[in-house]
């Protein structure tokens, strides 16, 4: 895994001759660290269990009301299951990121009627890949509604990701066996608002950061955004596409915190914060920019300085998952440095 991520920092220090074999080598690395973390940690999901282990969807009965008209079932910190978000209006609703996979999917269901009676429904994701989309198989009859670089990256991407997930464990594949992507029922360019009935949600694309269609969502009102895995709370930020930006990232977060939430559910992970977790995740990207600006110029291989700060940033946020993201941040703002 370390040589694989040092080779795809060395192909950035060396001049970047051939970006796509960077990207793919950052990608496949990270995948593979991601992947181990993941599998020494136990599912605490209900769902019946394939083989040893417990499968990692959606779970039943969790759900919780945060705001007058938003609810969120949290992840519980289980990998690779979202923080799903319900907003219900007087005559529509919204759900945020459905989970992965049909199980995922049918249990939003089932937990969405409990909040509402509204026929009328949309589903909505905060960016491509098969945990924050595939269980929109669950609802055929739903509105489905995308950016339009979020549906390029679908349509790019999407069944690729959906390989990659499979291809991790059995229980992935078994989850995701028979996913793919609806087309999209509407597709907007920057921004939309959707009004569900006394609720409007603003639908905003704000990359490319984490992958190119990164899309966030705020309830007017109830000041409650969807920050996708822009923002989250104690995990370390991923750059998870070729297009992903440093650059456009923190552009993203001054965007996100001039709508002045006062709670913001990030896709994993702690499901509870305040807009104090966008200037959070602000602080850390920017210190990975300028000590990648200030090895740049010393000369310093990329794989060096994002071991070095890895280390540094682990020691200076311990209650952080996954510092080991810091070294292809690192790569990244190296590749858009002069």
């Amino acid at each position: 895994m370390a040589n694989g991520i040092a080779e795809m920092l060395q192909v950035t220090h060396k001049g970047g001759t051939d970006m796509r074999r960077f990207v793919w080598l950052m990608i496949v690395a990270f995948l593979a660290a991601a992947s181990a973390l993941a599998t020494a940690q136990v599912f605490t999901t209900t769902r019946p269990p394939l083989g040893e282990k417990e499968w990692p969807v959606v779970k039943d009965g969790t759900t919780v009301k945060i705001s007058p008209h938003v609810y969120v079932i949290p992840s519980e910190s289980t990998p690779r299951v979202p923080n799903v978000g319900i907003i219900v209006g007087s005559k529509a609703t919204m759900i945020v990121d459905p989970g992965m996979g049909l199980l995922s999917g049918q249990a939003v269901a089932r937990e969405m009627a409990k909040v509402s009676k509204n026929a009328e429904v949309y589903v909505v994701t905060t960016h491509l890949h098969p945990e924050h989309t595939t269980g929109e198989m669950a609802f055929p009859d739903a509105k489905i509604i995308r950016s339009a670089a979020q549906d390029q990256d679908v349509r790019e991407a999407g069944m690729e990701w959906i390989g990659i997930f499979a291809k991790r464990s059995p229980e992935l594949a078994e989850i995701l066996k028979g996913a793919s992507f609806r087309k999209p029922d509407e597709i907007y360019e920057k921004e939309k608002t959707v009004d569900l009935g006394g609720v409007r949600v603003r639908m905003i694309w704000v990359g490319p950061a984490h992958t190119f269609g990164d899309t966030v969502f705020f309830v007017e009102g109830d000041n409650v955004l969807f920050s996708g895995d822009l923002a989250m709370k104690n995990i370390f930020p991923a750059f998870a596409m070729p297009q992903s930006s440093m650059r456009n990232w923190l552009a993203s977060l001054d965007t996100l915190e001039r709508l002045k939430a006062t709670h913001v559910v990030g896709s994993h992970g702690d499901h509870v914060a305040d807009a104090s977790i966008i200037r959070t995740n602000r602080e850390i990207l920017s210190a990975i920019q300028a000590r990648a600006a200030e090895s740049k110029r010393e000369g310093i291989p990329a794989d060096v300085a994002g071991r070095k700060l890895a280390e540094e940033l682990k020691a200076k946020y311990p209650a952080w998952d996954q510092p080991i993201r810091v070294w292809p941040a690192v790569a990244f703002a190296y590749k858009e440095l002069p």
